[in-house]
Formats: structure tokens, C-alpha cells, sequence
């Protein structure tokens, strides 16, 4: 059942013509990350990833998607003696709940789901409010596996994989073109 704060934001993007009914409606895929600057050839790190987000927040946030808001880097959390960091911390005040962000530069891992599901669960239990909503985790990762997504967590878990894309550049579309009119051309004769 959709919180009232998921029904508020519903009801502004009815009127856009978007329906929402949960929070992953709000969660747009593929994000399409090439204002970053990244080469997607180049070899690039996490950190390197994390770096060029945070240079363009406020891109980022829009691509993103409604209500976003940025809390924190690398925020670390202690318990049991053991310290862990969350790559990006944000706060969606349309929801009315935290997202929490553990950038991947490959493939999404079960590891990296039970990892996510440990980190919602903290802010769950030690930093959201009793007027908050549930936290939200997102990873986003350069390929997921829905059935491993799917056969991993629970259905009614928080946790969502998302994948980023980079679009082509001017020289790419140009060379992708002539390599497909080649194609056809070829094909005719």
C-alpha cells in the first residue's frame, strides 16, 4: 500500500501524466550519465565515478529523477565495531524518506544487494525518523541481472539495481552510421 507521501507525489505527476504508486516509479532507467565526462571506454574507478557525480550534482539530481536532495559522501556509520561507508546519501522530500546510493563500475553481485540491504536497514533502524518513510537503496551499476536481483531479495525489499548508460559521441554515431549503411549497402548487392 503506497505511504501517503508516495499518494502526494503521485498526485503531482498525475498531473504530468505519471502515475505514481510506488517509490521506484519515481526512479528513472537507464540514467544516461555522459554530461559526466567519463570516457565508457576508459578505464575509470568507483571513486572516479563518485567524483564526477558529485562535480555535477545538480545534473545528476535532475537525472536522477523529482525531489532529490543531497545529504552526504562516503558517510560512514559504526556498529559492532565495524565501520561502513555508503557512497552517496541523499533525501527525497517527496517521499519524505532517504536514498541511498553504492555506485558499481560492472556488474551488479548478490554480495552488493546484501551489502545494500545491510546499509537500509541501519538508516531504518538509527537515522530515519518515526515521521519518515522507509529508506530506499539504489544501486547503480553499469549491468544488472534482474533474476538475480529478483531471486536475491525479498519482493517487498527496498533495494532497486539501476543501470547507467553513456550515450555516443558526435565521432561514435558517425562511425556507427557508416558502419551500418556498409551493412546494408552490403546486404543489397
Amino acid at each position: 500500500m503506497p505511504s501517503a507521501a508516495t499518494k502526494r507525489a503521485s498526485a503531482g505527476s498525475r498531473k504530468k501524466g505519471k502515475i505514481v504508486g510506488q517509490p521506484a516509479d519515481l526512479l528513472k532507467e537507464p540514467l544516461v550519465l555522459e554530461f559526466l565526462g567519463l570516457d565508457e571506454r576508459s578505464r575509470y574507478s568507483e571513486s572516479d565515478l563518485e567524483s564526477a557525480i558529485l562535480g555535477q550534482i545538480e545534473r545528476f539530481l535532475l537525472e536522477m529523477g523529482k525531489g532529490f536532495l543531497f545529504e552526504a559522501r562516503q558517510k560512514r556509520f559504526t556498529f559492532d565495531e565495524e565501520h561502513f561507508f555508503v557512497d552517496l546519501v541523499f533525501y527525497n522530500r517527496l517521499l519524505r524518506c532517504y536514498v541511498l546510493l553504492d555506485l558499481k563500475i560492472g556488474r551488479v553481485t548478490h554480495q552488493d544487494l546484501g551489502q545494500m540491504q545491510m546499509y537500509v536497514n541501519y538508516f531504518d533502524r538509527f537515522v530515519k525518523t518515526a515521521g519518515e518513510n522507509s529508506t530506499i537503496g539504489i544501486l547503480l551499476c553499469k549491468q544488472k541481472n534482474k533474476a538475480l536481483v529478483e531471486i536475491t531479495l525479498p519482493k517487498d525489499a527496498n533495494i532497486h539495481a539501476r543501470e547507467y548508460q553513456y550515450l555516443p559521441g558526435k565521432d561514435e554515431l558517425q562511425q556507427k552510421l557508416m558502419e551500418w549503411i556498409g551493412a546494408r549497402d552490403a546486404g543489397d548487392e
